[in-house]
Order: C-alpha cells, then sequence, then structure tokens
C-alpha cells in the first residue's frame, strides 16, 4: 500500500521516470510476491525457496529505494515528489524490517513446510 501510494505521488507530480518506475516495481513486486503467498503457490514449487527471494527483494528494494527517495527529498521538484520521497523512505524502513523478521524465521536445516495447519 505505500509502495502504491509513492507510485502515486510520483506520477502525479510528474517526477522523472526513475523515481515512478522504482515505486511501480516495487508495488508490483509486493502484490506478486502477496498473491503467491495468499493462492499458497509457494508450497507446490518445492524446489524453489521463496523466503529466501522474498529477503533477496527487499533488501534490493532497499538499497534503490534509498538511493532513490533520498535524491527526491534532497531535490524536491513540487510537493508531490516530496510526499513520495517521504513515503518511499517508510517503504525502506518497512523493507528493512521485513528483511531482518524473514531471515530471523529461515532455518534452512529444518523441513520446508507450513507451520500452522491449512484450513
Amino acid at each position: 500500500v505505500v509502495a502504491f501510494g509513492a507510485f502515486l505521488c510520483f506520477a502525479a507530480s510528474r517526477a522523472p521516470g526513475a523515481y515512478t518506475a522504482l515505486a511501480g516495481l516495487e508495488a508490483l513486486s509486493a502484490a506478486l510476491l502477496l498473491l503467491l503467498y495468499l493462492l499458497q503457490l509457494d508450497a507446490k514449487t518445492g524446489r524453489f525457496f521463496w523466503p529466501l527471494a522474498d529477503v533477496f527483494n527487499s533488501v534490493i528494494s532497499a538499497l534503490f529505494l534509498l538511493v532513490v527517495c533520498l535524491f527526491a527529498v534532497i531535490i524536491k521538484t513540487n510537493n508531490g515528489t516530496l510526499a513520495g520521497g517521504v513515503l518511499g523512505l517508510v517503504l525502506l524502513v518497512l523493507c528493512v524490517v521485513d528483511a531482518v523478521l524473514l531471515s530471523q524465521k529461515i532455518s534452512l536445516d529444518r523441513p520446508r513446510g507450513r507451520t500452522t495447519p491449512a484450513k
């Protein structure tokens, strides 16, 4: 939701393409990973370890967000760019928290399965 809000702010303010593209790609990747987990497609693809891919996505997104959103806040061509930059920095914090929490939950020596029973 925060990534989509940043995307809307950047798009409405007619910010340079890098700002809008990064926020849009982050919103799209978050939506696709959410859909993957909601439809339990991660359990059907047993050879690929999706939580680790989610950690890598969060770390890489945080690095890109750090650079792009700091530029957006520092340059602040208009209020929309400033709002998008601030939302991007909030998203940066959320990506770091997501990466830390997921990396703490990942255990490579246990079998891959759900810890909660399926409904």
